[in-house]
């Protein structure tokens, strides 16, 4: 099973940059625009925590399987 990262979307829709994001929730910009970009094989729980509560959203808002992309 593929998961595809939609957290450009999430960002979109709440009028937020990567670079606010990452200072927020102290990662730094690079490694979270390996994540907007999908470019990574693995996230940290603690991490992907932490967006979910800054963006106020579920980690299924943020991943979900590729064949289930709009």
């Amino acid at each position: 099973m593929i998961i595809e990262i939609e957290l450009r979307e999430v960002l979109r829709k709440r009028g937020l940059s990567s670079r606010e994001l990452a200072s927020r929730i102290g990662i730094t910009e690079a490694n979270l625009s390996r994540l907007v970009t999908g470019k990574i094989k693995a996230i940290r729980l603690s991490t992907l925590a932490a967006i979910c509560e800054e963006l106020d959203c579920a980690p299924g808002d943020i991943l979900c399987r590729a064949d289930s992309v709009k």
